[in-house]
């Protein structure tokens, strides 16, 4: 009895050590929080950078957005907070991706309109649809992420509080 005894003095503090390695060397939610801000910052910028731009730079916006979606996405975030962060700025990247590739092809339809009554036709039913496109994406996706972002600031300032 005596020796189980000393076997469970030994592995006790073992176990600890382990344990406590294993958690100090986990990736921290400051971290966390750092690696997600930064790539949505980076989508925030190139809409900043492109807005009010042309087809060809419209259509890599959408590209680009696509791409920061992808990038969220891959983060592997494990606290669970962020991880609701990091889908609702993936849905929201994405949204806003889609309403400017629809709105970049509605232009471009309108850049190959003939100069006719059915080429004055197609051009008014592409502005409709970059208008709605835009301010649908403007609406929705652009200031979910905008409260998103303030949430974000929020939550990650009173975890870097804490450490």
């Amino acid at each position: 009895m005596l020796m189980l005894f000393s076997r469970y003095s030994v592995i006790a503090p073992v176990s600890l050590s382990i344990a406590l390695l294993i958690t100090s060397c986990s990736e921290s939610k400051v971290s966390q929080c750092q690696r997600l801000m930064t790539v949505v910052n980076q989508g925030t910028s190139l809409i900043d950078i492109k807005k009010g731009q042309q087809v060809s730079t419209s259509s890599q916006l959408s590209k680009d957005l696509k791409k920061v979606t992808k990038s969220i996405q891959e983060l592997n975030l494990k606290d669970p907070k962020l991880q609701e962060f990091e889908t609702k700025f993936s849905k929201s990247f994405d949204h806003l991706s889609e309403a400017i590739a629809k709105a970049s092809q509605a232009l471009a339809d309108t850049k190959k309109a003939e100069a006719s009554s059915d080429g004055r036709a197609k051009i008014e039913k592409a502005r409709k649809e970059i208008d709605s496109a835009l301010t649908t994406a403007a609406k929705t996706a652009g200031k979910e992420s905008d409260a998103l972002g303030v949430q974000l600031n929020k939550y990650c300032s009173q975890e870097s509080t804490k450490n």
